[in-house]
């Protein structure tokens, strides 16, 4: 496959430190806006979690001219649509809009960055805090095998790092916290020399800068952002780490962790093809092996969770067909993992590697919202949002010889085996 034509990033950085990527893409005539905020839950402190994504609720609930939940249905009212999310190490809002509505999403997110704190009252809080709650059990405790994510992070990072509390944050911390706590969270994270603005679609790139500078520009610039954490690892998880956990869950099922390279690692594209051969889809050597050949297991999985300091994680699940022995499926799922590293990936599926890749890659080439988001993560978290227009080729430098090391290298010995079974009734 030839190298796809280059995606046209163009960069501007505001006075007050604001970072404006714009790309001109006529696929549509719409445009998406994605701020991202390089904050995310390994910036709390210890005993004042969840703050990250509590402001993923509370950037919604009004400012100074946007009133509460307005800035969703102004959205909507126009044929578009918005979201947030929160992860380890960002938070990120997008909307995306008919063109000609693009300056109305710029105005309410420079309004929501500089005026927050004029409509957050106990009353919001106290409001959000109780969503999130809610958020929390619906979405981890009572959903099968929710909090399986949660187990992993705490037994995969020391206690006291970083990325060991879960980015949900503790409803204990959340209930101790109080209006002021909360306010200076924002005011210490939430400024325009920590934030970057991508704006994709079919914009007239002069008239975006304009519109930018006229919103965000009075913005103050905040001169005393904080370092982040420290995320150094000081010791390997020294083999294996077996856990069990009895829950209202359906089936038998295996989760596993490894500790991987970070984001800006070389390994880390190489790790990532290692995890399409061993679960990307049905001729996978997971699926076929315990789905199909043996018959042990409903399904199978294994990705790349990228973390940009300490350690990334490979995670991966399998859950248990009725009747089927657990013993067998763990043997056998393991038995396929080490057996990449030792015998490497054939020829066959390395093609079948790079054929997903550079169909995912023309995947995300035409379609502005996955294009804003990739620049703002690179941007943000690796300094170089140019990095998307590498990425096809990076990804098609891999070999055989790099798939089975780091396959080796990473998935052996020390991971983390955590098992959900059905609780008695």
């Amino acid at each position: 496959m030839s190298a796809p034509q280059a995606i046209p990033l163009n960069e501007r950085v505001l006075a007050n430190g604001l970072r404006l990527i714009t790309v001109v893409d006529r696929t549509t005539p719409t445009a998406t806006v994605n701020i991202w905020y390089h904050v995310g839950s390994k910036d709390e402190r210890a005993g004042r979690t969840g703050f990250a994504h509590l402001f993923e609720h509370l950037m919604f609930q009004g400012s100074a001219n946007v009133s509460k939940a307005e800035h969703l249905s102004l959205i909507e009212s126009v044929g578009g649509s918005a979201n947030a999310t929160t992860w380890l190490d960002r938070t990120n809002y997008f909307a995306t809009v008919p063109a000609e509505w693009v300056e109305l999403v710029l105005w309410m997110e420079a309004d929501r960055l500089g005026t927050l704190l004029d409509a957050l009252d106990q009353a919001n809080l106290d409001n959000q805090r109780d969503v999130v709650k809610n958020e929390k059990r619906s979405s981890y405790d009572n959903q099968p095998y929710g909090t399986a994510y949660l187990e992993l992070l705490a037994l995969a990072y020391p206690k006291g790092h970083p990325y060991h509390h879960p980015t949900i944050g503790s409803m204990e911390d959340l209930d101790a916290a109080s209006l002021q706590d909360v306010r200076d969270f924002f005011a210490t994270w939430y400024a325009p020399n920590n934030a970057v603005l991508t704006v994709v679609g079919d914009i007239d790139e002069v008239q975006i800068v304009a519109a930018v500078e006229r919103h965000f520009g009075g913005i103050p610039a905040h001169p005393d952002l904080p370092a982040h954490p420290d995320l150094t690892i000081a010791t390997p998880l020294g083999g294996e780490i077996r856990k069990t956990v009895k829950d209202k869950v359906p089936d038998p099922r295996i989760h596993l962790a490894f500790r991987a390279p970070v984001l800006a690692s070389p390994d880390l594209p190489a790790l990532e093809i290692a995890c399409q051969i061993l679960a990307g889809g049905r001729g996978s050597r997971l699926a076929r092996r315990l789905v199909r050949q043996e018959q042990v297991a409903q399904d199978a999985s294994l990705s790349v969770l990228p973390f940009v300091g300490g350690a990334s994680l490979v995670v991966g699940s399998a859950t248990l067909r009725p009747g089927a022995d657990a013993a067998k499926l763990e043997a056998i799922y393991l038995e396929e993992v080490r057996g990449l590293g030792e015998q490497g990936p054939t020829a066959t599926e390395m093609e079948r590697a790079r054929a997903l890749i550079e169909s995912e890659e023309m995947a995300l080439r035409s379609d502005p919202e996955t294009i804003a988001d990739q620049i703002g993560m690179y941007a943000t978290l690796l300094n170089d949002p140019q990095r998307i227009n590498r990425d096809l080729a990076i990804y098609q430098a891999v070999d055989a010889a790099n798939v089975q090391r780091v396959s080796r290298q990473y998935l052996g010995n020390e991971r983390i085996v955590l098992w959900y079974e059905p609780a008695e009734a």
